[in-house]
């Protein structure tokens, strides 16, 4: 497999392939063909030739490429969680500098695919060296990767209780960073919308809170899968309550998303009636009406930072485990403003 034959597969231009797999320019092909480009190039486990790449390129020190060399990925979070944007922009990123690093990303699978008998054979037939867990899972899924994995890397915004490697953005200090900015523009009755068990999104908004010595209404307080049809049903709820909030904290973008049709729908304005902020700073966001104030993580460095600390430990360049903690900033856009 040659990147001339990838890009007959695709119907685009050799150049267009070799600038999406090098991340030259992202903005080469639509997301759609890039995401067509890496399944290629994962069906295939094409790897470039690091030799005639050096002579192309002028570079002495372009990485050899390592021959089946290849990791995995599996989303623990939740059933869906696999096709979430942040999941998705999060597992491009990996695969990608895993192949600047010669290593092929072989699968991706949701943790509850594993009790299928064709993802467990394709896991046990195909040879990876090590794995990345994406987002929290459950304890049960420890000695699954025991068996299974030699390397393991996690990365998320829940910190684990594990002796794995572990990059993290903790969504804990982010939730109560959400929280404080929607009460620096002066909001008291704060909602929120998104799970509630075991997660640190909502007890970063509890503690904040009581820290800010605001009051914790229950019916500000909906539980609710984190999905634009979560998000949706969760506001309705929350509107239906009578609660009179100002502002809602929503767990992730995508639920916020959904919170702002149903806001919407109740004739009520963002943000001139209710304030919302909410986590991830997903390309989405940005191209919402009003645009998404979010707490930004940063998905592309947490990605590669990822891939960086698996690929060192399966190197034997680290032995111990790691943590690593990536800071997050506040993206202030259109969706939250100053109390009235």
């Amino acid at each position: 497999m040659t990147l001339k034959d990838i890009a007959a597969r695709v119907g685009v231009s050799v150049s267009t392939v070799s600038r999406v797999i090098n991340n030259k320019d992202t903005k080469a092909a639509s997301q759609e063909l890039q995401e067509k480009i890496w399944s290629i190039v994962r069906e295939t486990g094409y790897t470039p030739n690091a030799a005639a790449r050096s002579l192309k390129l002028g570079e002495s020190d372009t990485p050899s490429i390592k021959e089946n060399k290849g990791i995995a990925c599996i989303v623990a979070r939740s059933v869906d969680a696999i096709d979430e944007p942040f999941f998705l922009d999060l597992s491009r990123s990996i695969e990608k500098e895993a192949f600047k690093q010669g290593y092929n990303l072989r699968y991706t699978f949701s943790a509850f695919d594993l009790n299928s008998s064709t993802t467990f054979n394709i896991i046990s037939n195909t040879k990876v060296d090590g794995v990345v867990v994406l987002g929290r899972f459950n304890p049960n899924l420890i000695s699954f990767l025991k068996k299974h994995y030699k390397n393991i890397v996690y990365a998320g915004l829940n910190s684990i209780d594990c002796n794995y490697d572990q990059i993290i953005c903790d969504g804990y200090k982010a939730s109560i960073a959400a929280v404080k900015h929607l009460a620096s523009q002066r909001h008291t009755n704060i909602g929120y919308i998104g799970e509630v068990n075991n997660e640190v999104r909502y007890k970063g908004y509890s503690d904040a809170l009581k820290e800010l010595s605001l009051p914790i209404n229950h019916k500000c307080i909906i539980n609710t899968h984190l999905s634009t049809d979560g998000g949706y049903k969760g506001a309705k709820e929350l509107l239906r309550n009578n609660t009179n909030i100002t502002a809602i904290f929503c767990a992730n973008d995508i639920t916020a998303i959904g919170a702002l049709k149903a806001i919407k729908e109740n004739n009520l304005r963002v943000p001139e009636d209710i304030s919302i902020i909410s986590i991830d700073d997903i390309d989405m966001a940005q191209y919402v009406s009003p645009m998404l104030t979010t707490v930004h993580i940063p998905i592309d460095e947490l990605g590669k930072i990822t891939a960086k600390t698996l690929i060192d430990r399966i190197e034997h360049g680290h032995s111990l485990p790691i943590k690593i903690d990536i800071p997050f900033t506040i993206a202030k856009r259109e969706s939250s403003t100053m109390k009235v």
